[in-house]
């Protein structure tokens, strides 16, 4: 069995329109809700056993806070270039190719990809994954390349608002 979390990248500012989009921060709300988020998934004892990530500043520094919170050295983050505007099967081509040692992942990145990833896995359709909301997938699988919409179904979806 192997459980794949997609986490879209908490909210993020708009404030400095001469920022390029790969590089805008989180903004006060977002960084109110990357560690809340982060710290419901260390209550609820979720660890994983790799972290990748978008390398666009709101989802790597959203990766941040959940690796803090659960105990993850930074430098073990996997930046991955391909997930920023990526499409719903290039996301998942990238989860099939972790390694299979890996059972539980964390992924970072952004919308509309991990809608469409969302609504790949599920009957139940989500017309939007709100930031820093979580996806969990669980798939009865042993190798990661085995992952598609037969082996793998949404679980579990929580977001900020569902709680603060």
């Amino acid at each position: 069995m192997k459980t794949i979390y997609f986490i879209r990248h908490a909210k993020s500012s708009w404030k400095d329109m001469s920022l390029k989009d790969f590089d805008r921060p989180l903004n006060k709300r977002g960084l109110r809700d990357a560690p809340f988020m982060a710290n419901l998934m260390k209550e609820k004892g979720i660890q994983p056993d790799a972290i990748v990530s978008s390398p666009a500043n709101r989802a790597y520094t959203t990766a941040t806070y959940f690796a803090k919170a659960l105990n993850i050295d930074l430098d073990n983050i996997i930046k991955e270039e391909a997930i920023y505007e990526a499409y719903y099967s290039t996301i998942i081509s990238i989860v099939q190719k972790q390694s299979d040692q890996i059972d539980t992942l964390l992924v970072f990145g952004h919308n509309p990809g991990f809608t469409d990833v969302a609504n790949f896995f599920t009957r139940n359709y989500t017309d939007n994954i709100p930031t820093c909301g979580i996806i969990e997938i669980s798939a009865d699988i042993k190798k990661w390349s085995d992952l598609d919409d037969e082996t793998g179904k949404v679980v579990n979806f929580f977001y900020p608002k569902k709680y603060i």
